[in-house]
């Protein structure tokens, strides 16, 4: 019971400021509001093929890649209702940090502190640097490494060699996301900030991690609202060929 207050006060302060940003839409942009209640909330968050959780995790990335701080709080708070654990939160954030950029992790950052402060999250319960780390697909990643190696050594061996040593063999093995959601996170990142080019790989391995082709269609479609339309056009043909590779039954 000793939970109550701070939930209840947290529960309070995001809705608070939920309500003052419709507000704003109503009085400013009226038909902001009208599609932000009717469209948005009223039937996007409640389609099929994507839990709510899912649907946070990809909202929450697309907020943090492309640096979106007025709903930050708002999203962040809705992704610990919807079932995104704390210390997977801060994980997306530690995730995005290599793939979006340091000064987007932090912002987001600033917009989690206060909202764990309030529902009295610890930091002592939070995922630090040393984690238990998941088993390494040896041969997968010698073949990643390969064709780094062959592409890119002779342009940025620092570039080369932080990919292999920080990201596929600490980050990516990080047991504070499971791989599926690191993935999911990964992907959404990129065609959030329009980045297609590099989506087939990570679209691949996202659905090799456990990611159905239905999900992963159905969040290029919460990304229409929140990435905006152009990126999602850019990315379809690109999962459309990942999903075409693929066997039918995924």
């Amino acid at each position: 019971m000793k939970f109550l207050a701070p939930l209840a006060a947290a529960a309070t302060i995001v809705t608070g400021a939920a309500n003052a940003q419709h507000a704003s839409f109503e009085s400013a942009v009226p038909a902001l509001s009208h599609y932000g209640s009717t469209v948005v909330q009223g039937d996007l968050w409640k389609r099929p093929g994507l839990s709510a959780r899912d649907r946070s995790i990809v909202t929450v990335a697309t907020l943090i890649a492309r640096e979106q701080t007025a709903l930050m709080p708002e999203e962040l708070a809705r992704a610990l209702d919807n079932g995104v654990k704390p210390s997977e939160l801060s994980g997306i954030v530690t995730h995005l940090a290599f793939y979006a950029g340091w000064g987007n992790a932090a912002a987001a950052a600033d917009a989690l502190a206060p909202i764990y402060e309030t529902r009295g999250i610890p930091a002592e319960s939070l995922p630090g640097a040393e984690v238990e780390q998941l088993p390494l697909n040896q041969e997968a990643e010698d073949a990643r490494e390969a064709g780094v190696q062959a592409n890119h050594a002779e342009t940025s061996i620092g570039v080369v060699d932080y990919t292999r040593d920080v990201l596929f063999r600490d980050l990516w093995l990080r047991s504070d996301l499971a791989a599926r959601d690191r993935s999911l996170v990964t992907v959404t990142a990129l065609v959030a900030v329009g980045q297609a080019e590099q989506v087939p790989f990570h679209l691949g391995r996202a659905m090799d991690n456990g990611l159905t082709r239905d999900e992963a269609s159905e969040a290029l479609t919460q990304l229409a609202f929140y990435a905006g339309w152009p990126r999602v056009f850019s990315a379809m043909p690109v999962f459309r060929s990942v999903f075409d590779a693929r066997p039918t039954s995924e």
